[in-house]
């Protein structure tokens, strides 16, 4: 039996619940409409007030120490080296600005980041976050057109900053939304899960966005909407949000993708289906040839290898087959198209790509750069691991690089998001 006094507590208790939630979501309201009204402010090209002291990331003491010990220990081909350029918390996507070579730094939390080496000798100097008066969610993609404009793809909007490397000095910069809030996916879809989305102006001037599908196999129910929709595949749009279609569907977990500068063509890695060995299925790197192809999933898992939850149905016949079939597991995630001439002629025009690392294997694999050639025809020749040395012998990860990207220079970066920082390998230095 429930006493008058328990009553009473429990009375209590859920009003002061209630009152609290209420008091949540006016706050969270306030800060959705203080995001708007700064948004707006900023297309406008007027101040939001925002405190021009921006705090950076420290770039000395004893962290550098035990990063440098870690890179001490990674093996390279030889005449490479390898070197701390910045510690950026939780980095993922890199963009490099074309112009000064200030580096943007995406994460799957809800800060970007500014990385600036203004001296020049390789290694940065501030590391400070990037439109702070912009509430962010997962802005973890990040790209540059030719003509210097930054697009940052979060979760489930498109950002625009046309002058981002000459702005973002302060707190202020100049923004405009490409695909507003709630409208790069259905809201009821956006999930905790799969949510890192990848962006790239391709050689048409288009956007191109990658968009996971949530689940490990999403149930038939849900093959019409993400069809239509292009969650579980690559969306292509002008510059400006309109003329959007699915230019390629059939993917599971796409977090890296980059265009062929020789052919034009689009490649992209897939993370694949878990829960089926630690054999099976491969990772892949795949090729877009054109405009509305697909590439297997759900029917497949990856490579050849069928998913449970489709066996029974008939796969398209016209499904494309991976470039190159990885390590199952490893999570193949960045990737760029070595278009410098810094490295060794063998690997300028191949791939560079970043395996994240398993955790549902029982012998941990990956935590590594990978180099793929790409051969004459266009198609990919050998793949080999190209940096690794992260993932030690008995299984414990000493960082886990999820993204790459060329510096102007011709150097390669590698972000780790794990360790929260951004490695340089250079050649002949």
């Amino acid at each position: 039996m429930t006493t008058y006094a328990t009553g009473v507590r429990l009375r209590t208790l859920l009003t002061s619940t209630m009152l609290a939630g209420a008091l949540l979501a006016a706050g969270q309201g306030a800060v959705s409409a203080q995001a708007t009204d700064n948004l707006e402010k900023l297309s406008n090209f007027q101040s939001t007030g925002t405190a021009m002291d921006i705090p950076t990331v420290p770039q000395d003491g004893p962290r550098v120490a035990a990063f440098n010990k870690t890179l001490a220990g990674i093996k390279l081909p030889d005449g490479f080296k390898i070197k701390l350029y910045a510690i950026v918390p939780d980095a993922r996507e890199m963009a490099v600005g074309p112009t000064t070579g200030v580096v943007f730094v995406g994460t799957r939390k809800s800060k970007m980041w500014a990385v600036t080496d203004r001296d020049k000798d390789r290694v940065a100097d501030e590391v400070k976050p990037f439109a702070p008066s912009i509430p962010m969610k997962l802005p973890h993609g990040v790209c540059f057109s030719k003509d210097g404009f930054l697009f940052v793809a979060e979760q489930n909007r498109v950002l625009l900053f046309p002058a981002a490397e000459f702005f973002y000095e302060g707190p202020d910069v100049a923004a405009f939304q490409v695909v507003k809030q709630g409208e790069l996916i259905p809201k009821e879809e956006e999930s905790y899960n799969h949510t890192a989305r990848v962006c790239r102006v391709g050689p048409d001037d288009k956007l191109y966005i990658t968009l996971g599908q949530p689940f490990n196999v999403f149930a038939p129910e849900k093959y019409d909407l993400y069809k239509k929709v292009g969650i579980g595949g690559i969306v292509q749009m002008d510059r400006d949000g309109k003329n959007r279609n699915v230019y390629a569907w059939g993917i599971r977990n796409s977090v890296g993708m980059d265009f062929n500068p020789k052919d034009k063509t689009l490649w992209f890695t897939d993370n694949q289906v878990d829960g089926m060995g630690d054999d099976i299925p491969p990772g892949e790197l795949n090729r877009a040839e054109k405009a509305g192809q697909t590439f297997g999933f759900p029917y497949f898992g990856g490579g050849s290898v069928r998913t449970v939850e489709y066996k029974d149905k008939e796969p398209p016949a016209d499904s494309v087959k991976p470039q190159v079939e990885m390590v199952a597991h490893a999570a193949d995630l960045g990737m760029s198209f070595y278009t410098g001439n810094q490295f060794p002629e063998k690997y300028r025009g191949g791939i560079f790509s970043v395996q994240h690392g398993s955790w549902n294997r029982t012998v941990p694999v990956g935590a590594r750069v990978m180099f793929t050639e790409v051969k004459e025809d266009g198609t990919a020749g050998k793949s080999e691991p190209f940096a690794e040395g992260w993932l030690t012998p008995n299984g414990e990860y000493l960082g886990r690089p999820a993204s790459v990207a060329q510096l102007n220079d011709g150097s390669l970066l590698v972000s780790d998001d794990t360790s929260g920082a951004i490695y340089r390998i250079s050649y002949g230095e």
